[in-house]
């Protein structure tokens, strides 16, 4: 569904990205992990054509980024790290008018299914602009998810939720894993554990470890993130 091969982004003198390769499987919930400026974000830019890589070539479900941009971009549902929604518009509103972008045949019936999905059905008269950061989330997760894409793309989808929404957002992303390629970048161990069936590493741009979570023991994760993100 993803495949990424020897991806490098330089920009002046830094290189954000340096030989990233790797593939995400239907099914596969995957948590690309490392510290704050590793390159999780820039590389999640590059598989949603927001940016250019430097080299190197990335497609998703057979659509290069090169080639067929909006082909890669139908395929991906995307919440980046920001999370940009229109406050002014009510929720329902928001997801219509999302799910008519998308082409979709009966955009008010798919904006009440996600609402449904997503928990946000006390919140769906309301404003943008009104909601928790919680509730953000998940209209940005409902609207990554509005077109059924075979892959998610999400960038630090938990960071600064309250414990209720941290379940509630979990779950959301295993039940899309179920029958998705999903990729999600984060810095904390925890997440990766609780969501994830796999564990990427990476520091300063490249990747330091690629290990099934099955595998390793409890603190195993944590002291293998701390130990290759050292220096």
């Amino acid at each position: 569904m993803i495949k990424i091969e020897n991806i490098s982004k330089i920009y002046g003198e830094q290189r954000a990205l340096d030989g990233v390769s790797f593939s995400v499987s239907r099914g596969e919930i995957v948590g690309l992990l490392g510290p704050n400026g590793a390159g999780k974000s820039t590389l999640m830019k590059i598989l949603t054509c927001f940016i250019p890589p430097t080299e190197g070539e990335a497609s998703v479900c057979g659509h290069s980024i090169y080639d067929d941009p909006m082909g890669v971009r139908r395929s991906i549902g995307y919440l980046p790290e920001q999370n940009p929604l229109y406050t002014d518009m009510y929720v329902r509103e928001f997801l219509r008018f999302a799910a008519g972008l998308c082409g979709i045949k009966d955009p008010a019936d798919r904006a009440e299914a996600m609402i449904e999905l997503t928990g946000l059905t006390p919140e769906a008269n309301k404003k943008i602009g009104q909601l928790s950061k919680g509730y953000r989330q998940r209209v940005g997760l409902a609207q990554a998810l509005i077109h059924d894409p075979e892959v998610l793309i999400l960038d630090e989808p938990t960071t600064g939720l309250d414990p209720n929404q941290l379940e509630f957002v979990r779950d959301i992303i295993r039940r899309a894993g179920r029958d998705k390629a999903v990729l999600l970048s984060t810095h904390v161990m925890q997440e990766v554990e609780a969501m994830c069936s796999r564990a990427i590493i990476i520091n300063h741009g490249r990747i330091v470890a690629d290990d099934p979570i099955g595998q390793l023991t409890a603190g195993q994760l944590t002291e293998k993130f701390h130990k290759l993100t050292a220096n």
